[in-house]
């Protein structure tokens, strides 16, 4: 069993002053912490486009970025599973709302939206006349994305929506001469749909317009490696929102129920755990040699060289 954990891996600093309340919090976490064989993957969203997260993701399937690519490429085929042709490239935009704000314009994702499949189909139907004119071509796959086919030789280096709501828009908004046909399009769908009864719908139930597209991806599915079946990890959120927020009060609560309700129950069958944070990801395994170890005086607490390192 394989447990991953986004939002369990603070920045050194916090993370070292968190290590008693986190031990006391979980403490059959603590000891598998103390107990594993840790593996450290630096993950910087900023040379990735794309979070630790979906970083680990990408790595879990055996991704390599072709040239001119970053890693945040390989989410296209990764989430467009539904698509045949392997050696295509796999464009996906995401429906998401764009807002001014003092650090530039804010997206928030998809997954922040409740978008229901009556308002995607809406939204897609009301956008096929723009399509129509550009050089792009719009196809549903699912109710927060569209596939998109490129008809030229425009291949952008993108960043995945979940990064850049936890950024900015003006970091990775592409600005370059190729840009200018995806920008108009975007241009004009976000005035398409500034009243769109989709959107003045929402409003009256106090939900954010969905105002935007949001392209990534670019790969092609045979740069992924096929999944091994019988082997699909379990993904616990718990720690997220409050990891982001830096609400750490708030996060030794998630731990506390995660322990009651996760981790104590597989006290004697450790899983392999992932953890992550903001710019790596760690990777525990169990192992009964290095278990003898680290009752060795002064090896115990050899974990604390990953999980809060000096600065």
């Amino acid at each position: 069993m394989q447990i991953v954990l986004p939002g369990s891996l603070p920045d050194p600093r916090e993370a070292r002053e968190l290590t008693p309340h986190m031990l006391k919090a979980a403490p059959t976490l603590g000891g598998w912490l103390q107990l594993g064989l840790a593996s450290a993957t630096a993950a910087s969203p900023a040379v990735a486009g794309c979070t630790p997260y979906e970083r680990w993701q990408l790595a879990a399937r055996g991704f390599k970025p072709g040239r001119g690519q970053n890693l945040s490429a390989g989410l296209g085929p990764l989430w467009g599973d539904k698509v045949t042709k392997r050696d295509q490239p796999v464009w996906l935009a995401e429906l998401v709302h764009v807002s001014p704000s003092r650090e530039g314009a804010r997206l928030l994702a998809a997954r922040d939206l409740s978008i229901t499949t009556a308002d995607s189909v809406a939204l897609f139907d009301s956008a096929q006349e723009l399509f129509a004119g550009s050089t792009f071509t719009a196809h549903p796959l699912d109710t927060e994305h569209w596939r998109i086919e490129i008809h030229g030789e425009f291949a952008p280096v993108c960043a995945s929506p979940s990064l850049v709501a936890l950024s900015s828009v003006n970091d990775w908004w592409p600005q370059d001469r190729e840009a200018r046909p995806w920008r108009k399009l975007v241009n004009e769908l976000q005035m398409q749909w500034f009243e769109h009864p989709v959107n003045q719908a929402r409003e009256t139930r106090g939900l954010a317009p969905i105002n935007s597209l949001w392209l990534f991806g670019g790969a092609r599915p045979d740069q992924l490696a096929d999944p091994i079946p019988g082997k699909q990890p379990q993904v616990h959120d718990a720690l997220l929102a409050s990891f982001h927020a830096h609400d750490w009060g708030r996060w030794l609560q998630a731990l506390e129920r995660l322990e009651a309700t996760l981790f104590k129950p597989l006290l004697r069958k450790q899983p392999e755990l992932v953890l992550i944070g903001n710019d790596k990801y760690v990777e525990i395994r169990p192992s009964s040699w290095l278990g003898f170890l680290k009752r060795l005086p002064g090896t115990r607490d050899s974990w604390r060289t990953w999980w809060s390192p000096l600065d």
